[in-house]
């Protein structure tokens, strides 16, 4: 460590470690974070691909190489790349506390191999504290390390951890809206309205499957600006488009669960197309359908699935091409589209850019100006900043976090069932057209 760096609230150098898949806005955190502590003369320390090089060192065996496995940043490094595509340190889907599921697993010394050695490299290399930025398995990493720490011995050497919620998904308990989510609408969005322009132009249909495996936000978020006919997600799945069958969970017990009943599925998306033919003369159109309806596929269907791999999409589109051809006697072209990859390193939307530069700077407030430990960052309302600590994110039980799903009757669910092209009103335009 450089003999002239100055101690800021105790910290003399501070890591930061990006995991998980990209999102729009990633450089404004990193650049936000490692600006603000460089200003205080303190070192940052950007590790290469999240976890990844961190579990697996051993002081002997695999120690850590700078410009390797780590970079120390400079201002000439973070500044000027808040709204650049991409990851500055890399990132990567390590997951050191895998396999533990309990806090009594914190004191296996089977299960937190990994965990310990993340723990040793960040001592051994005089980290202060840490910042963690990803989704809800990084910030399960954070917590664990956290906890972890608390069971050494009292002249243990503490590294404090602050996490920043990242997910172009916008299901993180704790935050509003999270980094990405809006670039992510925009470039779907805008995608989708490529669809309906291609649609129109063939009288044809797209099924469209939307990132989110969760929760709906990001599906309903691009249907309402992409101007999609029909939107159904997880959240959406009532006894209507339900079938139950039994399933055993990890402790042998067979539970009864709801899986997607794609028949009722099929038949919706049908109706939405005949109706829409019959009453306004309108033979294309566009369905988004949110990632997380694929996890409730029943279980003959995941069965039969070649390598295990199903594309959701196009198998609904071909179920609805045939019962068109049997309803009508007449062919459809309804094609299955997967969106997704393409908006995780679009260029940030200038608010994702506000969002992610204040979440940076707040973690270094976090850690500064409030001495925090275990906490994650957040914001509300215009741009306030907050913290939440870990216990309130994370099952005290089962270590594990809980998406934030759209709640079915809000105000943003009902906006976008307004604004679609619904069943039932099309129906009621067409029997007052009957009556006429």
């Amino acid at each position: 460590m450089s003999k002239d760096v100055r101690s800021s609230a105790g910290i003399r150098r501070v890591g930061i470690v990006f995991a998980g898949g990209p999102a729009p806005g990633a450089n404004a955190v990193i650049s936000a974070a490692a600006g603000s502590f460089l200003d205080e003369g303190c070192e940052v320390v950007g590790f290469f691909h999240g976890y990844s090089n961190l579990q697996e060192y051993d002081r002997t065996t695999r120690p850590l190489k700078e410009d390797e496995d780590y970079r120390l940043l400079t201002d000439d490094d973070v500044w000027g790349i808040r709204n650049t595509r991409g990851v500055l340190v890399g990132t990567a889907r390590a997951h050191p506390g895998r396999g533990i599921h309990s806090l009594a697993d914190l004191a296996s010394e089977a299960k937190t191999v990994r965990l310990r050695a993340v723990y040793q490299a960040l001592v051994d290399l005089e980290i202060d504290a840490l910042i963690s930025i990803g989704g809800d398995g990084t910030l399960m990493t954070a917590n664990f390390l956290y906890e972890y720490q608390k069971r050494l011995a009292p002249n243990a050497r503490r590294v404090r951890i602050v996490h920043v919620p990242k997910t172009i998904d916008n299901d993180y308990r704790g935050i509003d809206f999270t980094f990405g989510f809006f670039t992510a609408i925009d470039v779907l969005a805008k995608e989708v309205l490529n669809l309906r322009a291609d649609a129109l132009a063939t009288s044809s249909y797209f099924i469209i499957e939307t990132m989110g495996r969760n929760a709906g936000w990001l599906a309903y978020g691009v249907a309402v600006a992409g101007e999609a006919d029909l939107v159904i997600a997880a959240e959406d799945i009532d006894d209507a488009l339900s079938v139950f069958e039994d399933a055993v969970d990890e402790d042998g017990r067979v539970e009864r669960v709801r899986r997607l009943n794609v028949d009722v599925l099929v038949e919706r998306i049908l109706d939405l197309i005949t109706r829409r033919e019959a009453d306004h003369r309108k033979h294309y159109g566009t369905v988004i359908l949110a990632e997380g309806l694929a996890k409730m596929l029943p279980a003959d269907i995941v069965s039969s699935a070649q390598n295990g791999r199903i594309d959701f999409p196009h198998l609904v589109a071909e179920r609805v091409a045939s019962r068109y051809a049997e309803k009508t006697g007449e062919s459809k072209k309804i094609t299955g589209v997967k969106l997704g990859y393409e908006a995780r390193s679009a260029a940030p939307h200038a608010f994702d850019v506000l969002l992610a530069s204040q979440l940076g700077v707040g973690a270094f407030r976090a850690l500064v100006e409030r001495g925090l430990d275990g906490h994650m960052v957040s914001v509300s309302g215009q741009l306030e900043l907050s913290s939440v600590p870990f216990a309130d994110l994370v099952d005290a039980e089962t270590m594990m976090t809980k998406p934030r799903m759209l709640s079915t009757g809000s105000d943003f669910h009902r906006l976008a069932r307004f604004l679609e092209t619904r069943t039932d009103r099309l129906w009621r335009v067409g029997r007052r057209r009957e009556q006429r």
